[in-house]
């Protein structure tokens, strides 16, 4: 088994069928998802995809060969576009300006998916960095190929859908895995690198359930 694929089975699998499962994300299919939950999620995206772009570039720094470096200097500067074109748009469609989103600032599971993100990879090896990075891309593509099966009756989802369900996107996930299966992980950096992937599996599913529930802070 790769090492892609090891960590996919241990910490990625059983996840992302609770995503899939997820009354946020069937309720993008059929279109009864609450616009206001969907409006959390687009404003929280935004700042988490600022992060990960910052997250990002430490992997690229971290990175040992100039391949590599590239791609995840590319993949940062991606993020950053991603964050102000698709953003930009939706935004306006979901009646929020850029003002709405800096007012409303980085929430609960936001904050702390972006500061376990910047940890592992300022403060781990280039392996764990790749490990902490790579659910972002692997989840996104698989929920965004499923959730092209189904589409959307509303139009704001479905543009949505079919950004993250692009053939483009798919090729960037396909690249990182690539990375990831030549890596060369000695066996304590092995198992660190399968709880950091878990981890931000875990995450993952967060950040959709923090959307659907409008989890703001207690105080």
């Amino acid at each position: 088994m790769t090492f892609s694929g090891e960590l996919w089975a241990r910490g990625g699998a059983g996840v992302y069928e609770e995503i899939v499962r997820h009354p946020f994300i069937t309720g993008l299919t059929d279109g009864t998802l609450d616009h206001d939950a969907f409006r959390y999620f687009i404003i929280q995206d935004s700042h988490y995809l600022r992060a990960y772009s910052r997250a990002l570039s430490l992997v690229a720094g971290r990175a040992t060969d100039e391949d590599a470096v590239s791609m995840f200097a590319l993949h940062a500067a991606n993020a950053i576009a991603v964050e102000r074109e698709l953003h930009s748009s939706l935004l306006g469609s979901l009646g929020l300006t850029t003002a709405d989103v800096e007012a409303a600032g980085s929430k609960p599971t936001t904050t702390a998916y972006m500061s376990y993100l910047t940890a592992v990879c300022a403060t781990g090896t280039y392996a764990e960095a790749v490990a902490a990075v790579l659910p972002c891309y692997w989840i996104y593509r698989d929920v965004g190929r499923e959730l092209l099966k189904r589409s959307s009756p509303d139009p704001v989802y479905r543009q949505w859908i079919e950004t993250y369900g692009s053939d483009e996107f798919d090729a960037v996930v396909e690249s990182v895995l690539a990375v990831t299966d030549v890596l060369d992980v000695g066996a304590s950096e092995r198992e660190r690198c399968h709880q950091h992937f878990a981890t931000t599996c875990r995450y993952e599913w967060m950040f959709w359930d923090a959307a659907y529930t409008k989890l703001d802070w207690p105080v």
